[in-house]
């Protein structure tokens, strides 16, 4: 019976671990630290557009430094860049989402899996307990 328990926890120990190298790949998949990368370069992409459009827009109206874009066209290019990534950082953060739903629900998978076996194995112990009882009379 020993062998047969131990093959079981083998067989739990390998379901485990290709589980964990699913959801590793999962993650990476997602976004790990190469994304952390391309995000940053992308935010700092879209602050030195936005800045730039408005420093020459300040140049523009305080130096009077005259520059060949329409007077409106900066405050609508930024206005435009920041819609961009706002829309972006929201689609970001429904994968996010998503992926932390996922997550829960195969928690919640797990607990219902466990919480079948403990009923089973209360099950066996009182079927034990009224034998033992049984028995001693």
């Amino acid at each position: 019976m020993k062998e047969d328990e131990l093959k079981k926890l083998q067989e739990e120990l390998e379901e485990f671990q290709r589980e964990r190298e699913s959801i590793k790949s999962i993650i990476g998949s997602i976004g790990g630290e190469t994304s952390g990368k391309k995000d940053k370069h992308i935010n700092i992409g879209f602050t030195i557009l936005i800045v730039i459009l408005f420093t020459l827009d300040i140049m523009r109206h305080i130096l009077g430094i005259n520059i060949p874009l329409p007077t409106l066209f900066s405050i609508e290019i930024g206005l435009l860049l920041v819609s961009v990534k706002i829309i972006w950082m929201i689609h970001k953060q429904m994968k996010v989402e998503h992926f932390q739903f996922w997550i829960l629900n195969s928690i919640e998978y797990r607990i219902n899996e466990i919480s079948k076996k403990l009923v089973k194995i209360e099950e066996v112990i009182k079927e034990n307990a009224n034998e033992t009882s049984e028995s001693d009379l």
